[in-house]
């Protein structure tokens, strides 16, 4: 169940829901529909999970679809994702063709009947050619890193973002020339979620007592996808070298999600280069494991995020409530969550992201300042709350394109 919105107050205060409330009655009765690639695994539904119900308490009629594809299907829309990330991945013209057939079929089965539709990520970008037959507003909300993408495959997408009515980034280094409305809104987490609730001290205890982690040493954490994006190799470069100096145990823990067909191969990559040494611990987490997320990050030492292009990072929010120190990548969108030596430390190499693993290893002091920072930060910006505002107030300016609004 997701908790009612009066049970963020003690978090975020009353003068935030009262915003919400007070901007939710300008749309009230309205109709909204969002459509992703899969319905668990990664932020996308992550947010919406948590995000649909409170929109429907605030007086929106929300639903929530996910299209269907086949494995021919999500190997296409991994290599375009790639792609638009800037990866040498070149697409063939029976890529496309599968890519188009598969949103076309979608387009029978799924009911389009929002006031506004907003399509999440390049997976379903296609469904926008039901626009003519629909009164709809049409939003296209990127997730992804398209700052330098590969021109074909952000040529091949864009000729169906520019049919949109407005394109959402989630980092302002993201947007692209364009035709349509751009905005700017980052992603959040929910701080009452499983994953980021508040735990005992016994909980956290009997998870890592479960997963088989000793805290007999520092413990020095990524969760991510097993992706190649989210370097897990290049952590564990990282942690052999923090090990030559100062003695710690590594966690690489995460998922996979339904429409990311090369997360076993990465798994099983990151597991021959962990072999023989006792203390990285490989943990291949099923879904729904939000508790034991939430108990590894609170146990950990350092969280690590070393991506090698990140859309966001929601991890890297997820660590910062939590007060942690968190050493992660200057990509994407955390330098927005990361305020280097504030809240937080960036990092570009191996070598730096050793660094400042040992520093704050070596320095609890510092190390707790920077996490007391972080959280505040997520509070102040990324939580649900403000998420939810942006996107009432998204909708309010596409109904009032060009008009002064008085609110």
């Amino acid at each position: 169940m997701i908790p009612p919105l009066n049970s963020y107050e003690p978090i975020v205060g009353g003068q935030v829901l009262d915003e919400l409330r007070f901007l939710s009655e300008h749309l009230r009765g309205r109709r909204l529909q969002h459509i992703n690639s899969t319905s668990a695994g990664g932020g996308v539904a992550e947010i919406l999970n948590r995000m649909v119900p409170l929109l429907n308490e605030l007086g929106l009629e929300t639903r929530w679809d996910v299209i269907k594809g086949g494995e021919a299907f999500f190997q296409v829309t991994k290599k375009l994702h790639n792609a638009l990330h800037g990866q040498p991945v070149d697409l063939t013209p029976q890529n496309y063709r599968v890519f188009l057939e598969t949103n076309a079929q979608n387009l029978k089965n799924i009911p389009l009947d929002g006031d506004a539709i907003f399509i999440h990520d390049p997976q379903p970008a296609a469904l926008i050619q039901a626009k003519p037959r629909h009164g709809a507003k049409w939003i296209w909300r990127c997730h992804i890193d398209v700052s330098n993408p590969r021109w074909g495959a952000w040529r091949f997408i864009q000729k169906f973002v520019e049919q949109y009515d407005a394109a959402i980034f989630s980092a302002p280094q993201f947007s692209q020339h364009l035709p349509v409305r751009q905005f700017l809104i980052s992603p959040s987490i929910d701080p009452l979620s499983d994953k980021n609730r508040e735990l005992s001290e016994e909980t956290i205890a009997s998870v890592l007592h479960r997963l088989d982690i000793p805290r007999d040493k520092p413990l020095v954490t990524q969760i991510s996808r097993f992706d190649a994006l989210k370097d897990p190799l290049g952590v564990i470069e990282v942690f052999q070298s923090v090990r030559k100096t100062v003695d710690c145990r590594l966690v690489l823990a995460g998922g996979g999600a339904s429409d990311d067909p090369e997360g076993a191969q990465v798994l099983a990559e990151v597991r021959t280069k962990a072999h023989g040494n006792p203390d990285i611990h490989v943990l291949e987490l099923p879904p729904g494991s939000d508790v034991e997320i939430n108990a590894l990050q609170r146990a950990s030492t350092v969280i690590v995020q070393k991506s090698i292009r990140e859309g966001f990072g929601l991890t890297v929010s997820e660590a910062l409530w939590k007060a942690k120190p968190v050493v992660a990548s200057a990509v994407g969108g955390i330098p927005l969550q990361i305020v280097h030596q504030q809240t937080g430390l960036l990092c570009r190499n191996v070598a730096s992201a050793a660094l400042a693993i040992k520093q704050c290893l070596c320095d609890p002091a510092y190390a707790k300042r920077l996490g007391e920072n972080g959280r505040e930060h997520i509070r102040q910006n990324f939580l649900l709350m403000r998420h939810l505002k942006d996107y009432l107030l998204l909708l309010i300016a596409l109904d009032h394109e060009g008009d002064v609004i008085h609110i």
